[in-house]
C-alpha cells in the first residue's frame, strides 16, 4: 500500500473519521501513523470501535484506537493545547492512556490561543442575521492573525516561555483592540503555563521528522473538513480558513522526495452541510428524517441540513481536488433504507441547464461570491438514485473501493487485497 490521503469531497461530515479508522485497524497494510494536514480544533471526525466506544477526533488522528499508530500535526494545522488536553482526557477515559505519547507536532504550526477563540465568536456574533457559520474554535483569527503579524506564536514558541509571553501578550492586547466589548480571557501568565506544559508533554520537532516517519512505514494523511468549503474553492463567504483539497498532503510528500499516495475522497450517500450556505439539494424531509448523532446543531456552526446526492457538486469538487484515485461511501446503510433518495444530474439556474461548475484558478475570492450567488438561485434536475455506488462511480469516473454500512470498521466491504500477513 501507498501512503493514502484522505479529503471530503462535500461540506464536511462525510465520515472520514471513520474511514481513517478502518484504514489503521483493517486495511490492506499496516499504517504506522496518521498526519493531520490542514485545520485545527473545530474538526469533528466521529469513530466508534466495535466494542461502542465513541470519540470525536479533533486533532488526534483517527487511527489513535489502533495500538501503536502515532499521530503528527504538520505545519499546515492549527494547534490548540487546550483543546488537545482535553481531547487527550477523553481518550485517556475510553482506555487510550498514551494518545499524548503518540503525538508530534511540527514547530512551526500556528497556535490558537483562548485570544483568537474569543475574537473569533465576537466577530461571528457582530455579524448578526450575515453570520458566516463558524464553529466558533478560533481557526480563522489563527490564520487571519498570521498573515498580519510575523510575530504570531508557534509550537516552537511552547519550548522558549520568554518568547511565549511576549507573543501571547501581543494577541491578547491585539484582540482587546479590536473587541473592547468581547468576553473575557485568561491572563497571559495562566497561557503561557498551559502552553509550556503543552511543549514539555508532546514531542515538537522540525520538517525532517515527517520525512522520517514517510520512509518508516504507510502513513495516512487526514484532512479536515471538505473541499467545497475550502478557503479558495469553496462558496465564499461560507467557507473555512483552510485548503480542504489534498494540496497540503501533496506538498509535505514533495518536500519529502515526491513520494507517492492514493487520492481517496470521502462522501455520504447523501449529501448534508452544517450551518449556513448554498446548498442546492437541500431537503427539509430529509433533515427531520434523517438525524444524525453525532452532528446537531451547534451555537455557532448551526443547524445541521440533509439533501440529496449532487453530481454538480461531486464533479466541482473533484476538479478543483485535481481529480481523485479512489472514493470511499459512507451511510450507505441509510440508502438501502431510504427508496426516496434522489440523484441531482443538473442544476436549474435562470432557466438554463448547468451539469458543471467551472473550476477557476484558487484566490479569486469576487469570483467564488459570485458563484455563491448563482448557486443560491439554483434548482436540482433530480432522477431516481437506484444503485448509489455505480452512480458515484460514473459521475467522478473512479472506482469506490470502501463501502461503509454502519459506524464501525467492521460495517465496512473494501474491493482493495486483505491485509498482508505478519510472519511470527
Amino acid at each position: 500500500m501507498r501512503h493514502v490521503i484522505v479529503a471530503d469531497l462535500g461540506f464536511g461530515d462525510a465520515g472520514k473519521g471513520t474511514v481513517v479508522d478502518w484504514l489503521c485497524a483493517r486495511g490492506p497494510e499496516p499504517v504506522h501513523a496518521v498526519v493531520r494536514f490542514n485545520g485545527g480544533a473545530q474538526a469533528a471526525h466521529n469513530v466508534v470501535a466495535p466494542d461502542g466506544r465513541h470519540h470525536t477526533f479533533a486533532q488526534f488522528g483517527s487511527g489513535t484506537f489502533t495500538p501503536g499508530v502515532r499521530t503528527h500535526l504538520s505545519r499546515f494545522m492549527l494547534v490548540d493545547p487546550l483543546a488537545l488536553a482535553a481531547e487527550a482526557a477523553h481518550l485517556r477515559a475510553l482506555g487510550v492512556p498514551d494518545a499524548l505519547d503518540r503525538v508530534t507536532v511540527d514547530r512551526d504550526a500556528l497556535l490558537t490561543t483562548p485570544y483568537h477563540r474569543a475574537a473569533n465568536r465576537a466577530r461571528e456574533t457582530a455579524r448578526g442575521a450575515a453570520r458566516h457559520g463558524s464553529c466558533g474554535m478560533g481557526i480563522g483569527e489563527t490564520a487571519a492573525y498570521a498573515l498580519s503579524h510575523a510575530d504570531a506564536p508557534r509550537a516552537g514558541d511552547c519550548l522558549s516561555p520568554a518568547r511565549l509571553r511576549r507573543r501571547l501578550a501581543a494577541v491578547r492586547d491585539w484582540y482587546r483592540a479590536r473587541f473592547p466589548g468581547g468576553e473575557p480571557v485568561p491572563d497571559v501568565a495562566d497561557c503561557v503555563d498551559a502552553f509550556t506544559a503543552f511543549g514539555e508533554r508532546v514531542r515538537v520537532v522540525g520538517g525532517e521528522h515527517l520525512h522520517r516517519l514517510l520512509r518508516t512505514g504507510n502513513v495516512v494523511f487526514e484532512g479536515a473538513q471538505g473541499v467545497l468549503l475550502d478557503e479558495w474553492h469553496g462558496f465564499h463567504p461560507y467557507t473555512t480558513w483552510s485548503t480542504t483539497t489534498f494540496a497540503n498532503a501533496e506538498t509535505l510528500l514533495a518536500e519529502a522526495g515526491g513520494q507517492d499516495a492514493v487520492r481517496l475522497g470521502v462522501l455520504r450517500a447523501y449529501a448534508t452541510r452544517h450551518g449556513p450556505g448554498p446548498f442546492v439539494t437541500e431537503d427539509p424531509v430529509l433533515t427531520a428524517e434523517l438525524p444524525d448523532p453525532h452532528n446537531g446543531t451547534g451555537r455557532w456552526q448551526g443547524a445541521f441540513r440533509v439533501g440529496h446526492l449532487d453530481a454538480v457538486a461531486l464533479r466541482y469538487a473533484r476538479d478543483v481536488a485535481g481529480g481523485v484515485d479512489a472514493l470511499a461511501v459512507t451511510h450507505l446503510d441509510v440508502a438501502r433504507t431510504r427508496p426516496d433518495l434522489l440523484y441531482c444530474r443538473a442544476y436549474d439556474i435562470g432557466r438554463r441547464r448547468v451539469d458543471r461548475l467551472p473550476a477557476g484558478p484558487a484566490g479569486d475570492l469576487r469570483r467564488q461570491a459570485a458563484l455563491t450567488e448563482r448557486l443560491l438561485t439554483a434548482r436540482p434536475v433530480y432522477a431516481s438514485l437506484t444503485d448509489p455506488v455505480a452512480t458515484i462511480e460514473e459521475t467522478l469516473s473512479a472506482p469506490v473501493v470502501l463501502r461503509s454500512y454502519g459506524p464501525t470498521a467492521a460495517d465496512k466491504e473494501t474491493t482493495l487485497p486483505a491485509p498482508t500477513a505478519v510472519p511470527g
